[in-house]
């Protein structure tokens, strides 16, 4: 079993899995970049880091920890790295295509396309899933009626 102290270690393993380092992809989470990818370049201090994100348009710069969210992918790259390797590194490994199968990436995208609805389009959307209720509960009284005569 171990000892307790063995097991809230093995607990705080378990949980931290993604750290600052250099090479961590992150998601920028507010600013100019709002919405896009960038790799971690270099670790400013305790409260910044310097990020590269040349395949989706993020310019190499300083940005603050709290703007930013750690994703669980990881190129190979070295302290400082330029931008050209920074790009092969990301396109190599096909990061950014991996992130938009996960399902952060597909919330996102629909949280995108709901924002976009016209007001029709919501009434739409109302109408079908008014419709779809309706024949789901006329099921639902239709066997529980067919349930009540097998009695």
């Amino acid at each position: 079993m171990g000892s307790i102290y063995q097991r809230k270690m093995l607990f705080l393993i378990m949980i931290y899995t993604k750290y600052v380092e250099i090479g961590r992809v992150v998601f920028i989470n507010e600013g100019p970049f709002k919405g896009k990818l960038a790799a971690i370049v270099n670790v400013v201090d305790g409260n910044r880091i310097l990020v590269d994100g040349p395949t989706t348009g993020v310019k190499r710069s300083v940005i603050n920890l709290k703007k930013i969210a750690l994703t669980k992918f990881k190129i190979p790259l070295r302290v400082g790295q330029r931008t050209g390797k920074v790009q092969k590194a990301i396109e190599a490994s096909g990061v950014v295509e991996a992130f938009n199968q996960t399902n952060w990436a597909k919330k996102i995208a629909a949280k995108e396309k709901r924002a976009k609805l016209t007001d029709f389009d919501r009434y739409k959307v109302m109408r079908i899933k008014q419709l779809k209720n309706r024949i789901i509960t006329h099921e639902f009284n239709r066997l529980k009626k067919a349930a009540n005569k097998a009695k």
